[in-house]
């Protein structure tokens, strides 16, 4: 298998966006998503069709699974998952608001685990699920 099929979340900037770019230029296939999906549809005009540009938030259930079925279908497979979405909350402990710690968590760890869980039924299927999940790079942080 010659090009390898990306799928990355976060996509429009930072490290989501120099993971895409990098793959795509070497060859590979990307379906590179973003809240907003004007700020990944301009990879289209660089890259052409090895590129799918698509809108998810990683906190809505529903377009995670669609949003991964859709780069499914339109590649064939996915060999790479790259969970980037993330953000940070900076403050003390005592001056952010439960809701926007709860509303980190939604993106930063579940939806990291909702991609996750959306794609590896391709992935088991296409024998590749143990090597090919990435985690997410602000969570890790």
């Amino acid at each position: 298998m010659a090009n390898k099929v990306w799928f990355i979340t976060g996509a429009s900037r930072g490290f989501g966006r120099i993971w895409a770019e990098a793959a795509l230029e070497r060859g590979d296939l990307v379906a590179a998503t973003s809240r907003k999906l004007a700020d990944v549809a301009d990879l289209t005009e660089r890259f052409g069709d090895r590129v799918l540009p698509l809108a998810l938030d990683v906190s809505n259930p529903e377009q995670v699974m669609q949003a991964v079925a859709a780069a499914h279908g339109h590649f064939g497979r996915l060999d790479v998952v790259l969970n980037n979405a993330g953000y940070s909350l900076v403050g003390m402990i005592e001056e952010v608001r439960e809701d926007d710690v709860r509303a980190l968590f939604d993106t930063n760890v579940f939806g990291t685990l909702r991609v996750i869980r959306a794609a590896l039924p391709f992935l088991r299927a296409q024998g590749r699920a143990a090597a090919t999940l990435l985690a997410c790079p602000v969570c890790l942080a």
